[in-house]
């Protein structure tokens, strides 16, 4: 059992064309699948990730039309952080996101239109860089993948006993900070002390963060660990692209484990991932009327080769 660090990341847009602007525009993610939530296929459900939407690279989000501004509080991720392979790949997105601040560390930190942190940082890691290729981006600068996610919690002792049951490591001294890693891959997932205010999940916030399996069978010894740390796992649930576990880990994270053995080409050519809209087959007898009340979309990265 060695799980391979973050497979995605999932959080909550209120303006579905604004964030494919952002994450597929400015930040240069390829849109690699254009779906419905499996729950209510009345909300969009989009993943963004490198050429091949690979586990370790996707950012996810469900659009809720006009959702009011969320905020992190305890028990949720409140930033998002990235790789990148330089300290001029930090130069490079300095200057290209307005609202972009260094840190004392030489990260970068920044916000999406919608409140949602990110941070880049030159890791020294072994971890194959996952990169898209994006007009305007050179490729030594682009997103090279997850490094990791810092969350808040007012006691993380609590998780302690759970997160080293299903395979998280120290990384210091105390109960804050903690790496997961495998053969291929490594994640970090620090915990911060909340703020005063209570958490929204709303538009900007974070809804789970998903670390990756191999397949069913570690997902069954996984949530198994879980189980005997007290968590409540949920039984496999088939999301299509991938197979995936529920549970909250003490300090009120959600955590989802999902396999990295199906992935986004099930249903598509990988050269024509995310153009169109992929419904599960449960839904595809509602297309006509899903088509006509989500959201109509233009992909940046289409527009842009059509302009060439």
């Amino acid at each position: 059992m060695a799980l391979e660090g973050l497979h995605h990341v999932t959080a909550i847009t209120g303006d579905a064309q604004r964030n494919v602007d952002y994450y597929a525009g400015t930040l240069g993610l390829r849109l690699v699948k254009k779906t419905v939530n499996f729950d209510a296929p009345d909300v969009y459900h989009l993943y963004f990730g490198d050429e091949t939407g690979t586990p370790g690279s996707i950012l996810t989000f469900f659009e809720f039309p006009g959702a009011r501004p969320g905020r992190a509080g305890a028990g949720m991720v409140h930033r998002v952080l990235w790789r990148v392979g330089s300290p001029e790949a930090i130069d490079f997105w300095e200057k290209r996101l307005d609202d972009a601040a260094r840190t004392p560390e030489g990260t970068l930190r920044f916000a999406d239109p919608e409140g949602l942190e990110h941070e880049l940082v030159v890791a020294d890691v072994p971890d194959r860089p996952l990169v898209a290729a994006a007009a305007g981006i050179p490729a030594e600068h682009a997103l090279q993948g997850f490094h990791g996610v810092r969350a808040y919690a007012a006691d993380p002792a609590r998780s302690v006993p759970l997160l080293e049951r299903i395979g998280f490591a120290r990384t210091g001294d105390g109960d804050a900070s903690w790496e997961l890693a495998g053969d291929e891959r490594r994640a970090l997932l620090t915990y911060d002390a909340p703020p005063a205010e209570p958490g929204i999940q709303s538009a900007g916030s974070v809804h789970h963060v998903a670390w990756s399996a191999a397949d069913d069978g570690e997902l069954d010894l996984v949530s198994r660990a879980a189980l005997q740390a007290g968590a409540r796992p949920t039984p496999i649930i088939d999301r299509q692209y991938f197979h995936s576990v529920y549970f909250r880990e003490p300090s009120g994270v959600l955590f989802e484990l999902a396999t990295r053995d199906i992935g986004f080409d099930y249903d598509e050519p990988r050269e024509s991932l995310g153009e169109a809209l992929k419904l599960p087959p449960q839904y595809e007898d509602r297309r006509p009327e899903l088509e006509r009340a989500l959201t109509p979309l233009t992909n940046p990265r289409t527009r842009t080769a059509a302009t060439r």
